[in-house]
């Protein structure tokens, strides 16, 4: 019995100590719950193994242990400053450098790093960068950075790229499947935007990018980046810009083989797109960056006598594209609006396996013929399989590699004239042709005599009255 007593008095005195103590702690103003939070998160903190970052004065952080169940990074954590009022630059580094330091067991190419998918995830905040993002020197892959934007700082470097992929090291390839995501870049007119060297299956998707001096994304080396659903532009509008005439820079520069570009927009530079290697293909690109009269070009392919490359289904909004020396290029199903045109550029005379087809054209009827020649540097004299066909045109002048035509007369001489048709001058290097005289008495003898100037001249023996129809092909060297 006195231990039962003894038991309950101590339940008792337990009780009302809880009792005082919470009250004391609720209506005395002092030890209240929001100081027992900053006090525990006090302490929490002085167990974190990370290095510190400082932070401006008027933004107090905490920074949370990071538990190795989780492969996410969050930049705030790390004491970045996401209402872009200091420079975060430390802090972000901080989180790529994090990554790298917990790979998992395996590798992806040989010598690269499986990451395990990991994350650098910004928050949805704005950040002030004062040098590139770069990846560390060991090569790795399979992770993330998304979520956020970042600005270069008014000292940032004017040739450096905000975020850049590349390494210094011997190894061919540096970086394997690593996504760019949900990111706006604001270089500031300063530098570039993004910069993948040496890297293979690489994504860059839904990316805002904007002021630039360089290059929107610069792609060398490595292979199969591809870029898509994204917007890019050195300056912000819609068109009709007053400063067009001094846009500057390239949207998406690929030097490299077998990209994607997917569903993106450029909407400001000088050059929309330059491709500088082979296999890669362009599709759903709308380009409408600095119009051709003001010395814009919406893809450039300048890969002379070895291009390889696809533009398919792209809308080129008042700039056009050329290409040098193409040796095996399709450009088909796409849209040219406001006189844009394809110009041909011989720098060594070659042109060939060149399909444009199936093709829109607009224009203004000033007389812009829908696929050009650039003939200043040399002539073409090497054409082989190349077929201009199957274009529906308004408002331009029709070219094709092929033609058919009738015309009548009573005599003994028809000339079906197809110059201002034919895109390669006098040149037809296949002629079928049909001389339909109706009911006579007599069967002419007829016969083809002259090529010259593009122009079909067919001969009969004796005056009839009747017409000639003639279908001529100027793609191909190679008829057996």
């Amino acid at each position: 019995m006195a231990i039962k007593r003894r038991d309950l008095l101590i339940k008792i005195l337990i009780s009302l100590f809880l009792i005082f103590d919470h009250g004391e702690s609720s209506y005395s103003g002092v030890g209240s719950y929001d100081d027992e939070i900053l006090q525990l998160a006090s302490i929490k903190s002085s167990f974190l193994n990370r290095d510190s970052f400082s932070s401006s004065s008027h933004v107090h952080r905490v920074v949370h242990q990071k538990s190795w169940s989780s492969r996410e990074h969050h930049v705030i954590d790390y004491g970045a400053d996401p209402t872009g009022k200091s420079d975060s630059t430390e802090a972000l580094q901080q989180a790529i450098f994090d990554v790298f330091r917990s790979p998992i067991d395996g590798h992806l190419m040989q010598g690269v790093t499986n990451l395990g998918g990991a994350e650098v995830h910004l928050d949805g905040g704005t950040y002030i960068i004062n040098r590139p993002l770069r990846l560390p020197e060991v090569n790795g892959g399979n992770f993330m950075i998304h979520g956020g934007s970042l600005k270069a700082s008014d000292n940032f470097p004017t040739d450096r790229h905000l975020i850049e992929l590349w390494s210094s090291s011997d190894s061919p390839i540096s970086y394997e499947y690593i996504t760019l995501k949900d990111l706006l870049l604001d270089s500031n007119f300063r530098g570039g935007g993004i910069s993948i060297v040496n890297s293979v299956r690489i994504t860059v998707e839904n990316c805002y990018i904007s002021r630039f001096t360089t290059n929107g994304i610069l792609i060398k080396g490595g292979h199969e980046t591809y870029i898509s659903n994204s917007f890019i532009g050195q300056h912000i509008t819609v068109g009709g810009d007053l400063r067009e005439k001094d846009f500057s820079g390239v949207g998406i520069n690929v030097a490299g083989n077998d990209n994607a570009i997917t569903d993106v927009v450029i909407f400001s530079a000088a050059i929309g797109v330059l491709v500088e290697g082979q296999a890669n293909v362009l599709t759903g690109v709308h380009c409408y960056n600095k119009a051709t009269g003001l010395g814009g070009i919406g893809i450039y392919l300048k890969s002379p006598g070895f291009t390889q490359n696809r533009i398919l289904n792209c809308y080129l909004d008042f700039t056009g594209i050329v290409m040098d020396d193409p040796v095996q290029v399709q450009i088909s199903n796409s849209f040219f609006l406001g006189n844009a045109q394809i110009k041909i550029k011989s720098l060594k005379g070659v042109a060939k396996g060149v399909s444009i087809i199936n093709n829109m054209f607009s224009g203004d009827y000033s007389g812009v013929p829908i696929v050009g020649l650039d003939e200043r540097e040399a002539p073409f004299t090497r054409i082989d399989q190349v077929v201009v066909d199957r274009n529906s045109v308004r408002g331009m002048k029709l070219r094709s590699t092929a033609a058919r035509g009738s015309v009548w007369g009573n005599g003994t001489i028809w000339t079906v004239d197809f110059s201002e048709v034919l895109l390669f001058p006098n040149r037809i290097k296949n002629v079928q042709y049909t001389l339909h005289a109706g009911k006579l008495k007599v069967f002419p003898k007829h016969v083809l005599r002259d090529l010259s100037g593009n122009a079909v001249t067919v001969e009969s023996d004796v005056p009839v009255s009747a017409t000639i129809h003639v279908a001529v092909d100027q793609s191909s060297d190679g008829y057996i």
